[in-house]
C-alpha cells in the first residue's frame, strides 16, 4: 500500500494538464471541485486492492477516516500536497479513472535535498492493467521534476508484490521499512525510493 499507503490548482483556478503519458489518458491536477468524485474513486480503490486480504472492519475504520469527505477537501488545499487525476483522453470531462498524491516530505531512510512522497497511486479497480498506472507515474514524476524535487519516495504493503514489481520496474528500490496501521492491525510497509530525474 503506497506511502500512506499506497494538487492544488493553478493560480487561475483552472486544472493544469500534466504531459499525457498514455495515448487514452489525459492527467490533470485536482481541484477542490473534485472532492466527492475523487473521494468515491479512493475509496473503490482502496478496497478493490486490499478488501480482501484485510479484516473488514479494519478496512471499514480506515477508510471511514482516511476517505472522507473533510479528510480529502483538506488534503486537497493543504500547502505541498497535490492530487492527480486521470481521465480517458476523449472525455477529459468525464469520470476519473485514476488517481495519485504527492506530499512533499522527508523520511529518515530518503536522503536527498528536496524529497517528496508518493502518498497513493491507485487505478479504478475495472482500469486494472490497461495503462492507468504508467500514466499517473509519469505525471508524478513529471510534476515532482517540475517543483525541483530530487527524490521520490513512497511506503507498499509487504505482502502487495504486484505493486512492488510495478515500482521496481519504474526504478524504486528498497531501503527499509516502516510501519502502517490498518485499522486495528499494524502491517510492515517496504519504504522504496527513486531520483526523480533519470
Amino acid at each position: 500500500m503506497t506511502g500512506s499507503r499506497f494538487s492544488t490548482p493553478t493560480p487561475s483556478g483552472r486544472s493544469r494538464p500534466t504531459r499525457r503519458a498514455s495515448a487514452s489518458l489525459r492527467v490533470r491536477t485536482a481541484t477542490p471541485e473534485d472532492v466527492a468524485p475523487l473521494t468515491d474513486l479512493a475509496e473503490r480503490s482502496f478496497v478493490a486492492a486490499f478488501g480482501s486480504d484485510n479484516d473488514s472492519d479494519d478496512v471499514r475504520r480506515y477508510v471511514a477516516d482516511a476517505f472522507s469527505h473533510d479528510r480529502i477537501a483538506t488534503e486537497l488545499t493543504a500547502v505541498g500536497s497535490w492530487f492527480l487525476l486521470a481521465h480517458d483522453h476523449d472525455d477529459p470531462g468525464g469520470p476519473a479513472v485514476g488517481y495519485a498524491r504527492l506530499l512533499r516530505g522527508d523520511h529518515d531512510l530518503v536522503g536527498g535535498h528536496r524529497p517528496i512522497q508518493l502518498v497513493r497511486l491507485y487505478v479504478a479497480p475495472e482500469r486494472i492493467g490497461r495503462g492507468g498506472g504508467g500514466a499517473l507515474m509519469a505525471a508524478c514524476l513529471d510534476h515532482a521534476a517540475r517543483l525541483g524535487c530530487d527524490r521520490m519516495w513512497l511506503g507498499v504493503w509487504e505482502h502487495n508484490t504486484r505493486a512492488q514489481r510495478f515500482y521496481r520496474r519504474w526504478g524504486f528500490r528498497r531501503v527499509g521499512d516502516q510501519s502502517f496501521v490498518l485499522g486495528g492491525d499494524a502491517q510492515t510497509d517496504h519504504v522504496m525510493v527513486r531520483p526523480v530525474a533519470g
